[in-house]
């Protein structure tokens, strides 16, 4: 792009706590990663959840109208809505006037916008939202992939994902050798329906993908694979239901801990280890999935997110430009492809 650092056009009117938590990340980022933000939204509104002006110093704020409403259609609201927020930043990706752009609004509407205006990657048939979760290994994760862009997924496509993924465990993550599992009902290869059955054939043949075998729902987290590839509409639900646990275990945590003199000894002493679990199992630690196979780096968050989640959700942004994720991807696709799925 050329920018000295990256530069990241957030959707300031997307999400359920829009404008206000969506500007207090933007500003965090803004001060402690080295990154150049952009608000894209209403101004009006934006200047207004902030404390005070001088909070935004440094920010460049683009103006947008309106945003895509939770219960509408997504291709249709973009068109209506050529000037909503999530247009708007997805725009300034594809004139170059941005690295990547961070939205916690309609996911559905993201990913349509970013296929319209940025168009997908070559070789891919559908993009697919990659989402890191903590496993039960000290600093080791898994990436989940779909988590909501695909409710129903042709083996095909679950083919591409394990592509992407791979890659993106390889190059980003850091993973040598990247275990790929799908997820099934069992672990063996005749377990499962029809689309399981021809997804395990396409991944057990494809040499580009090492792939491990079926993960049953209890191995996602066990550390045994790297990658594991689903349906968006499988995906989505382990994602709400892995947030809904780590809010479940850190309101344990509070409500086990001894109260009085003793409990606040206590908690004293373990600080640093509550705060150890947290960021291994509070959502707002992640930010948000990277939605992969799109050229130009998309990080959709969640609807809910809160300042915190939003400035994870910009780390991971700059994280995803710094390393070239989407030219890698598109680089080491091109070397092991797979023909595309579409027009079968």
């Amino acid at each position: 792009m050329g920018f000295n650092r990256a530069r990241i056009a957030i959707d300031a009117m997307g999400g359920d706590f829009a404008p206000g938590e969506i500007v207090a990340g933007a500003i965090r980022a803004k001060a402690e990663l080295d990154v150049d933000v952009v608000l894209v939204g209403d101004i009006d509104q934006i200047k207004a959840s902030t404390a005070s002006p001088e909070q935004l110093v440094g920010i460049e704020l683009v103006p947008a109208e309106g945003s895509i409403e939770m219960h509408e259609e997504p291709l249709s609201a973009l068109r209506k809505k050529p000037q909503a927020s999530i247009n708007v930043a997805m725009d300034l990706v594809k004139r170059n006037e941005a690295d990547a752009v961070v939205s916690a609004g309609h996911s559905g509407a993201a990913m349509a916008a970013a296929l319209l205006r940025l168009g997908r990657l070559k070789g891919i048939d559908r993009p697919a939202i990659g989402a890191v979760f903590p496993t039960v290994v000290a600093n080791k994760s898994v990436l989940i992939l779909d988590v909501g862009a695909n409710v129903d997924c042709r083996p095909k496509y679950l083919e591409q994902f394990a592509i992407m993924g791979t890659i993106y465990s390889r190059y980003v993550l850091g993973v040598d050798n990247p275990r790929v599992g799908l997820i099934n009902i069992g672990e063996e290869p005749s377990k499962g329906n029809d689309a399981a059955l021809k997804a395990h054939q396409l991944l057990e043949e494809n040499p580009n993908i090492p792939f491990a075998g079926n993960a049953e729902g209890r191995d996602i987290l066990s550390g045994q694979f790297d990658v594991v590839v689903c349906d968006g509409f499988v995906g989505n639900v382990l994602l709400k239901f892995a947030e809904a646990v780590g809010e479940s275990v850190l309101q344990i945590l509070r409500e086990e801990l001894p109260q009085g003199v003793r409990g606040k000894i206590g908690a004293s002493i373990l600080k640093p280890n509550l705060r150890r679990i947290k960021q291994r199992v509070d959502h707002a630690e992640h930010g948000g999935g990277l939605l992969l196979g799109v050229a130009g780096v998309t990080v959709i968050s969640h609807g809910s997110s809160q300042a915190p989640s939003v400035f994870n959700a910009i780390r991971l942004a700059k994280e995803a430009v710094d390393n070239r994720v989407q030219d890698r991807i598109q680089a080491q696709y091109q070397r092991v492809a797979i023909p595309a799925a579409d027009g079968e």
